[in-house]
């Protein structure tokens, strides 16, 4: 299993004006493992975009 770690320092987005999300806006499932993924970190997302892949630890 990868870890996060694994994948590098993160990269991490800007906001980009008005009111702050929710924390539970900042999050979606992946439909091929089904883990829970950061969107705020292009690393996670990166990860998760790939046909096969296995869940991060």
């Amino acid at each position: 299993m990868t870890r996060l770690s694994d994948l590098g320092p993160p990269i991490t987005g800007k906001p980009h004006g008005g009111e702050p999300a929710r924390e539970i806006d900042h999050f979606y499932f992946c439909r091929t493992c089904g883990q829970a993924v950061d969107k705020r970190d292009l690393r996670q997302v990166i990860w998760h975009e790939q046909r096969e892949h296995k869940p991060l630890e």
